[in-house]
């Protein structure tokens, strides 16, 4: 399937985006973060921008993105709705979550609740956007077990690395945040290569010969195309990456987007403050970069069953 741009940027940048505001939620009530009121507020903004950006240039995939709105009113049967909508509601309680730690405290109830709710609306935003992709049977690519726990460990890696440059930032010892990045980055590159091994090793959902029902008399290839000229379905469906292409760039996605990041968390973790100021926010881009080869390659490697109509192998 032929990678958007702005899809993959909205799945990247939102991952991180609501994984950060996950985190910033789960540590604020353990009291492990800063207790300043304008780190509170920064770092929730932080967040909230990333997932804002990334929703806005998604709009842009679309035909009418005036239409845009109309996205939500599937909620009852689309994954797709109910991610734009758990997108607008966690809007709701990360704002009342930065409003309470700014002018009560992050200690008081009202914030730890707030900050706790916020969290799990942003992970139920990212599981929604997996499950856009888990869901669809005829790209078996996607249609994975691993699919959906791997977006959520990458989105609390990549949020982990931009909380933790965030706070060396701002002048605090970023250690815990350094830590679960390291942590979570190892989990999620775990599940990110079990799911490369089934994908490749795993045999296709259909054939040419099952699709056309001729299988049974032998071999089927097509005498003709159907149309004069690629279409739609082929222009986006029918997208091909070589083989010895994505290799080289999982190769890259694997540098970038988790041995760099690691490495530089690592470092983190026994560095003082000032060192931290310069290693984290690189290795908070740096991850999102290689992520973002990753995410690409996600799509690029997906293939569709409607392409065996048109003699394509899948």
């Amino acid at each position: 399937m032929i990678p958007a741009f702005s899809v993959v940027l909205l799945t990247v940048a939102s991952g991180a985006g609501y994984g950060m505001l996950a985190w910033l939620g789960v540590l604020n009530a353990l009291r492990l973060l800063p207790a300043s009121p304008w780190f509170g507020v920064g770092a929730v903004l932080v967040s909230l921008a990333l997932s804002a950006v990334a929703l806005f240039v998604s709009t842009l995939h679309l035909g009418h993105p005036e239409r845009a709105w109309r996205a939500v009113s599937q909620w009852r049967s689309s994954w797709l709705s109910r991610e734009g909508v758990m997108a607008l509601l966690t809007n709701l309680p990360a704002l009342g979550f930065a409003a309470a730690w700014f002018f009560a405290g992050r200690a008081i109830g009202v914030t730890v609740v707030l900050g706790l709710l916020a969290a799990a609306c942003g992970l139920a935003t990212v599981a929604c956007q997996a499950m856009i992709y888990a869901t669809l049977r005829p790209i078996r690519q996607w249609c994975n077990p691993l699919v959906l726990p791997n977006l959520l460990l990458l989105a609390l890696f990549s949020g982990a690395a931009w909380l933790a440059a965030a706070v060396a930032l701002a002048g605090y010892s970023p250690r815990i945040e350094a830590a679960l990045g390291v942590v979570f980055g190892i989990a999620a590159l775990l599940t990110k290569l079990g799911y490369w091994r089934r994908i490749d090793a795993a045999p296709p959902v259909a054939t040419i010969e099952s699709a056309t029902g001729l299988g049974r008399i032998g071999p089927v290839r097509s005498l003709e195309s159907p149309h004069t000229e690629e279409n739609y379905l082929l222009r986006e469906m029918g997208y091909a990456i070589a083989r010895k292409h994505a290799a080289r760039l999982r190769q890259i996605a694997l540098a970038l987007g988790f041995a760099v990041p690691a490495l530089l968390l690592a470092v983190g973790i026994a560095a003082g403050v000032t060192p931290n100021r310069g290693l984290l926010p690189i290795a908070a881009v740096v991850g999102l970069l290689g992520i973002y080869i990753e995410r690409w390659l996600f799509f690029a490697q997906a293939t569709h069953t409607v392409t065996l109509y048109y003699g394509r192998r899948i």
